[in-house]
């Protein structure tokens, strides 16, 4: 379970503090999958980054699976980012060189696992993400969409326990962003994996168990907590 207890992030201006987070609680549990609206610059990205412990909370506290992740240490931080958190950027982060299933595979290979077991756990992943038949091109020949679905790929190969994606859909059409959004919530209900989705689609959002939004650093009081129906496993993106 992700838990989040007044969570406060301020940054210094040139003339006042920007509060980027300002007092947030709220609880993701596992299985579940959470959509985080708002507009540009209300903060949601450095909560993502706060909850990824890639950041430090002013105050407040972050648990994740019953740890306080801000008493982390540096090596530690690295070992639950590559063992435990699937993170999905707004930017794909591709070795520009190497083929889209080289890519999808490095994190596990960099977490220790043999290349041909990293890549064999990473082919299913391209395959539902509708790059079956892409396992071999590499990202200058495949288009933006394909390169964010290689990304996308790469962060859940290691099935991680928490899933955190930053507008995982901006270069994809309506119709496969509400499919990649429509995959991470089937995934959070197949492995009790815990997601939080930041995304300005309302559409998308939709998809998501529960949505929240975030202005000016603080959960509008406004937002949607209720339940939705769990959405049919084993969700597949069909190739493009």
């Amino acid at each position: 379970m992700l838990e989040l207890d007044s969570v406060v992030k301020h940054y210094r201006g040139s003339s006042e503090a920007v509060r980027a987070v300002d007092g947030v609680s709220l609880t993701v549990s596992p299985g579940e999958m959470l959509a985080l609206l708002g507009p540009s610059g209300s903060g949601k990205t450095t909560l993502l980054l706060l909850i990824a412990a890639l950041l430090q909370p002013e105050r407040g506290t972050i648990r994740f699976d019953g740890r306080d992740l801000s008493s982390l240490s540096e090596n530690q931080v690295s070992e639950f980012l590559l063992k435990e958190v699937g993170f999905i950027y707004q930017n794909y982060h591709l070795m520009p060189r190497v083929s889209a299933l080289e890519n999808a595979s490095i994190k596990l290979v960099l977490g220790g696992v043999t290349l041909r077991k990293a890549q064999a756990r990473a082919i299913p992943w391209l395959e539902r993400v509708g790059l079956g038949d892409r396992l071999h091109n590499t990202p200058d020949e495949l288009s933006g969409g394909e390169r964010q679905r290689v990304a996308i790929a790469r962060a859940l190969a290691g099935e991680p326990k928490l899933i955190l994606a930053d507008e995982p859909t901006g270069n994809l059409d309506s119709a496969k962003s509400v499919e990649i959004v429509a995959l991470l919530a089937s995934i959070a209900r197949e492995r009790a994996a815990t997601v939080v989705l930041v995304t300005h689609d309302t559409e998308s959002a939709t998809v998501a168990h529960r949505s929240c939004t975030l202005r000016d650093g603080k959960l509008d009081d406004r937002s949607s907590v209720g339940d939705r129906p769990a959405l049919v496993p084993h969700t597949r993106i069909a190739p493009t």
